[in-house]
């Protein structure tokens, strides 16, 4: 069974972690502090402060953006569940808007029309690895925090994803572009609101009991995270030849590539395709030819509340397929993938 995603692994990165953990300095330290500078200039932040998800690092942003009981906060509903617990954590009332199909992600229009007096945030992701644009919403005059989960390394406008908002957060998850095993990160050109973030992230030898949160990340995350953001240059160009590979490979197939957006728009967390068939049976299909493939979000999120008026965001669960896309993906396996699928789908 060729995985729908796994984390792409190597003797640098275990070289790492052993020397953070022969030092027995594992928790929280210079390791965590040299991993916030590189990533911050990677990323083209002033600064950053690591914590131990990406959900953390959500919550923590909107708690330094000041949002908190009695306020709203605007967020895509064909999203996975960590943007609706982030807000609600804070006291907020999370408010769903529809996607825009040719990003994944917010659509602005509809983000305008659910804007009140009591909107304090909108969270914008850069879907499955593609810049999503932030003009539209830094002109709607609300705090726009970056979800750079699935997209460090990819540029918008000509500028690191990220750079634009009031903060950006990141995930280094398993499975996402670069791993701590379990990580995240805040990020931004603020300095008060950055150490608004550092100071809620722990709560130990405090003055006062103001309350506060157990967030920090490991040396030993920090470690197989430098180990991966120096080869992270060379998984977004994997990833991007697997894009350009699954284009070549599909060619005639009945489906919908992802936008063929500039090179440096787009790092392909995720390869998502659009089919006309039904999921709930191609997905068991290629599987049973050794394939995993799966719907790159769970379920919208209006659907977990039994809510509707999100038409693009049904369509998109309705037909949006991610095939294997990572890096330590051979081109043999590649080839079996892309022929699997084409099989399975009408030709043009």
């Amino acid at each position: 069974m060729i995985p729908h995603s796994r984390p792409t692994l190597c003797e640098a990165d275990a070289e790492a972690v052993t020397r953070v953990l022969l030092s027995g300095q594992i928790a929280q330290g210079r390791e965590v502090e040299a991993f916030e500078r590189e990533v911050a200039a990677f990323a083209g932040q002033r600064a950053a402060v690591a914590v131990s998800s990406g959900t953390a690092a959500l919550h923590l942003a909107l708690l330094a953006l000041g949002v908190g009981p009695g306020a709203e906060v605007v967020i895509p509903t064909y999203v996975c569940d960590a943007l609706h617990h982030a807000v609600t954590h804070t006291g907020a009332m999370p408010v769903l808007a529809d996607a825009d199909p040719a990003t994944l992600s917010l659509d602005p229009d509809d983000v305008k029309r659910r804007l009140t007096a009591r909107t304090k945030a909108i969270i914008l992701p850069h879907a499955f690895g593609l810049a999503a644009g932030v003009e539209a919403f830094l002109a709607m005059g609300v705090p726009l925090l970056e979800d750079c989960a699935q997209a460090i390394g990819a540029l918008d406008g000509g500028r690191p994803v990220g750079t634009r908002g009031a903060l950006a957060v990141f995930s280094f998850y398993a499975t996402k572009m670069l791993t701590t095993g379990e990580g995240g990160m805040v990020a931004g050109s603020d300095p008060l609101l950055l150490a608004r973030v550092r100071d809620l992230r722990e709560y130990d030898e405090r003055e006062d009991l103001a309350p506060r949160f157990n967030y920090k990340l490991t040396d030993l995350g920090a470690a197989l995270g430098r180990a991966q953001l120096a080869r992270l240059p060379e998984f977004i160009a994997r990833r991007r030849a697997l894009a350009e590979a699954y284009r070549r490979g599909l060619a005639g197939a009945v489906c919908h590539f992802p936008p063929d957006a500039s090179r440096s728009r787009h790092v392909y967390h995720r390869f998502v395709i659009q089919v006309e068939l039904p999921l709930e049976r191609l997905i068991p299909r290629l599987e049973q030819r050794g394939i995993q493939c799966r719907r790159p979000v769970f379920r919208p999120l209006h659907r977990a509340l039994g809510a509707g008026g999100f038409p693009q965001a049904d369509l998109l669960w309705e037909r949006s397929l991610s095939i294997p896309c990572y890096p330590s993906l051979t081109d043999g396996q590649v080839e079996q993938v892309a022929a699997a699928v084409a099989r399975e789908l009408p030709r043009s």
